[in-house]
């Protein structure tokens, strides 16, 4: 269990966690946005929208994670789209995990009652409106149980991004496996610092509901 403090191995640890932190906040916050932008897609009155928002959703919740980080970062560069390893992950990660927050945010919208809508559409509000002001506030107290269930699995799913020279935990993991470490001690601290991760944003979502509970 001692290896991680010999030869240089905490600073790798500890820079594989912290490229894990980043690569999931990144990625969290490219899902929130753009699963959000789906949602209203989704729900949308005109046709094109809600056949994008659709589209998107089946094709990204029914391909494999693995196949779409290849799809990002072998196939983008051909078309002249260069960036970081990092970023490429961001946008694989982000992307799928943007359907699961569209669907967790459509399931939300549906708890509204129907009259919410119909009010501030009587009162002069466009859909857009409508949507901000209205009906996504009042779904985002009833989603935030399964959105944490989405969130805590990120970082999780982010591992793959280690095979595609992205300097996270799986990245260390393997650097410590080729050293010849017990493999028992290494999938420990991996373990432990995914598990600090995930304990973390559970804790803010626990947070959030008491923040955002209905008085009664």
């Amino acid at each position: 269990m001692g290896f991680l403090f010999e030869d240089g191995n905490f600073a790798l640890f500890r820079d594989g966690f912290l490229q894990t932190i980043e690569l999931s906040a990144l990625s969290a916050l490219l899902a929130l946005l753009l699963g959000t932008l789906l949602a209203a897609f989704r729900v949308s009155p005109v046709p094109v929208l809600r056949a994008f928002g659709t589209g998107w959703v089946t094709i990204f919740r029914n391909t494999p994670l693995t196949v779409l980080f290849f799809a990002v970062t072998f196939g983008l560069p051909p078309l002249g789209v260069h960036f970081s390893h990092l970023v490429f992950a961001v946008l694989a990660l982000g992307s799928y995990t943007a359907a699961f927050v569209c669907e967790v945010l459509r399931s939300g919208i549906n708890t509204v009652p129907i009259g919410q809508a119909e009010a501030a559409r009587s009162l002069g509000l466009t859909f857009g409106q409508t949507l901000t002001q209205v009906v996504l506030p009042q779904a985002a107290r009833t989603v935030l149980a399964p959105m944490s269930s989405v969130f805590i699995a990120l970082p999780r799913n982010s591992a793959i991004a280690g095979a595609f020279s992205v300097s996270e935990l799986y990245s260390a993991q393997q650097t410590f496996s080729e050293r010849g470490y017990s493999i028992f001690a290494i999938f420990f601290w991996v373990a432990c610092a995914y598990l600090v991760i995930s304990a973390t944003v559970a804790l803010l979502f626990r947070f959030l509901e008491s923040r955002l509970a209905v008085a009664r």
